[in-house]
């Protein structure tokens, strides 16, 4: 069991690793040896869990696994903080804006892949739960939806970083849905969404709160 949970956290180590390198350099000008050398590992620790470049690259696009969401009231909310808690979570986590950079960079796309089609489904999904509770208007299309909020969202995440080095990308995600809404939910809907800049580290905290307690998270899905 020992054995077995130090290579789990050699691997995330050297997931975190290569996501701070791709995150700063790219697909294309990463090494093995940059990411040896953040991560302080031997090549033999790196390609027991990643045998190439390529595999790294994969593995950080299979991380980009949608969070953890607290259930809401209104479907609509969990998308909103869906979208919140990314932006809460993308200055902090190097394997989500390695996530970014690699799935928008074309160069090497084509063999790694990208998270956006992860995003979206998971996006539309949400959207799709919230057109059958009635809390959006009629003629949204959640694929169409999903897929146009994470344009914007993707082209926002860039401005923060160029800008401000993304200090101010929950008031940018704010602003999105401030504008975004009005256009996708019914009025009586409208009203009670929580799009402030802080919510995404509220609900981060609440579900760091969550998993303290003895069912850990396990909660959230029963």
């Amino acid at each position: 069991m020992a054995q077995q949970e130090r290579a789990i956290r050699t691997r995330r180590a050297v997931l975190e690793a290569a996501a701070t390198v791709f995150a700063e350099h790219g697909y294309a000008a990463a090494t093995v040896a940059d990411i040896l050398k953040v991560a302080g590992l031997t090549k033999g620790a790196l390609y027991f869990h990643f045998p190439s470049k390529e595999a790294l690259a994969r593995g950080i696009l299979e991380a980009q696994v949608p969070q953890q969401l607290v259930p809401q009231q209104l479907k609509l909310q969990e998308w909103v903080d869906a979208g919140m808690t990314l932006a809460h979570q993308l200055p902090r986590d190097p394997v989500l804006r390695a996530g970014a950079r690699l799935s928008a960079e074309h160069t090497g796309s084509e063999q790694h892949g990208s998270a956006f089609p992860t995003w979206i489904a998971f996006s539309a999904s949400l959207l799709e739960q919230a057109k059958r509770n009635g809390e959006v208007l009629g003629h949204i299309e959640p694929a169409e939806t999903a897929e146009c909020v994470l344009g914007s969202f993707h082209g926002i995440q860039l401005l923060s970083q160029l800008q401000t080095n993304w200090a101010d990308i929950e008031q940018r995600a704010s602003a999105l849905f401030r504008h975004v809404l009005p256009a996708v939910a019914v009025p009586s809907v409208l009203v009670r969404l929580d799009t402030a800049p802080d919510r995404g580290a509220r609900v981060v905290a609440e579900l760091e709160a969550m998993a303290a307690q003895p069912d850990g998270l396990a909660s959230l899905s029963s």
